[in-house]
């Protein structure tokens, strides 16, 4: 009975990150191009809304966190924010993806409102969902059991969603029609909702930590926190990698891929052909995340997070690197698959590990620090998450601009062709670029202190600072 009750916690949690996943990783890999070929933005102008969104979200973070910190209720700290949070989180995501009949002007406006409000709901519940894995349990290890089913489930939906996103488009209006676009944002809105109160329902706050310090305290503790300023760092680079691959795959396959591009196996002695499209490969990149995800627990329990880390990002350099060079071809089409498998395995292994290396440093704070600032110690990997996607998806946009590419659908369908230099520039995005990051972020953890025996000693220490009242 206990483990069962375990299990239904383990899964609840999962959900809030499977709703949350649902709506980031159609965000960060559709949303650019929404704004560039559906929505009727510029490629500079999409890729400036995209950065400059961040500046309130670098201000939004660290506010919801000393402030979920501080919310005391029946439900705890963290967790009454997933109940009331959720409607808003839905509807906020369908207003980002309508688009109104309006002038250029009055769409930008519109553009930059509905994407603030997006991601100030998107911090006001994710903020808290992140921080309760630092009140869940005490155990170092268990939170990676709690990150790992977290990541299992929110790949699992960005599966659902990246995979039926296409076909939801096209059977709701039309994928190059911003009827199709709200559509379809509608149905994944309202299945996003339904996973967040599933989430509330299911779990539990076990620890009772107050806060006893005052505001500029806990920012002062954690501007002294060594291990939190190189973990921001490496998350960094890890979504600047998810976020320049991602957001460029849509671009990626509309100019390279042919749109009759198949994949060509054998079923029981019959010939089968299957369409190899953007959301496929997205989607089979979710699936083999999850795979990674499996093995996170048992990889960073045998050698380590920090050790893990590190191996993980430097294979993620090379497949990188060797992406570049694969032909556009029949034997290609696999082999970019094959690619995207093993990557996104790697991945799978980084995400949750990442989330709990942050209870890790809040562990470490608290000890240290006597400070119990789970939530802004969560929130800066929030935002961290919010910065990544938003200079690695401007990023993206603002090279190809610079390289000549086009997005007037009318232009192309009279016959132009897009810039040899802009399509160098895709494969770029997808291979050498994201190459660079990852090993930047070898570079920032080699540094990294929180190792498993310091990490056996803090634990200790703490739990004996807990029992003393401290």
């Amino acid at each position: 009975m206990v483990a069962n009750r375990k299990i239904a916690k383990y899964i609840g949690y999962g959900f809030g990150d499977m709703s949350s996943s649902m709506f980031w990783k159609v965000f960060s890999y559709y949303l650019p191009f929404f704004y560039s070929n559906i929505f009727g933005l510029s490629l500079r102008d999409a890729g400036i809304i995209l950065l400059v969104t961040r500046i309130w979200d670098a201000v939004s973070d660290p506010m919801m966190g000393i402030l979920a910190d501080r919310t005391q209720s029946r439900w705890g700290k963290y967790r009454p924010y997933l109940l009331f949070v959720a409607p808003l989180f839905s509807i906020a995501g369908i207003l980002l993806f309508t688009t109104p009949d309006w002038g250029y002007t009055a769409k930008l406006v519109w553009a930059y409102a509905t994407y603030i409000l997006m991601m100030t709901v998107y911090t006001g519940i994710n903020v808290p969902y992140g921080a309760m894995l630092g009140v869940m349990t005490a155990d170092s290890e268990e939170k990676t059991v709690y990150s790992s089913f977290r990541m299992f489930f929110a790949y699992g939906g960005s599966f659902i969603a990246l995979f039926l996103w296409e076909p939801l488009c096209n059977a709701l209006g039309g994928y190059q029609t911003p009827q199709g676009w709200f559509n379809a944002m509608v149905v994944i809105a309202s299945t996003c909702f339904v996973l967040f109160i599933c989430c509330f329902l299911l779990t539990k706050e076990e620890l009772k930590t107050v806060s006893t310090v005052s505001i500029g305290s806990d920012f002062k503790s954690l501007m002294k926190n060594n291990p939190w300023w190189l973990l921001i760092g490496a998350a960094l680079c890890f979504n600047l990698f998810c976020t320049v691959r991602g957001a460029t795959v849509a671009y990626y396959f509309a100019d390279l891929i042919p749109a009759d591009a198949t994949l060509m196996l054998t079923f029981f002695s019959h010939p089968l052909s299957i369409l190899f499209y953007a959301g496929l490969f997205l989607s089979i990149g979710e699936v083999s995340n999850m795979i990674g995800v499996a093995t996170c627990v048992p990889l960073a329990s045998r050698f380590g997070k920090k050790t893990t880390f590190i191996a993980v990002n430097i294979s993620l350099c090379l497949l990188s690197v060797a992406f570049f060079f694969i032909p556009i071809s029949q034997t290609g089409f696999w082999l970019m698959l094959i690619a995207q498998v093993l990557i996104s395995m790697l991945t799978g292994i980084m995400s949750p590990l990442v989330w709990s290396m942050y209870a890790d440093v809040s562990d470490y704070a608290e000890q240290r620090f006597h400070t119990a600032s789970t939530g802004l110690i969560f929130s800066s990997s929030s935002m961290a998450q919010k910065f990544g996607g938003a200079i690695g998806g401007s990023a993206a946009l603002w090279l190809l601009a610079a390289f000549g590419y086009i997005t007037d659908a009318e232009v192309l369908a009279s016959g132009a062709a897009q810039p040899q230099a802009a399509l160098t520039c895709l494969k770029c995005l997808m291979s050498f670029i994201p190459a660079a990051v990852s090993i930047v972020a070898v570079i920032v953890v080699a540094f990294y202190p929180l190792t498993t025996d310091r990490m056996k000693q803090i634990d200790e220490l703490l739990q004996m600072q807990r029992n003393n009242g401290q």
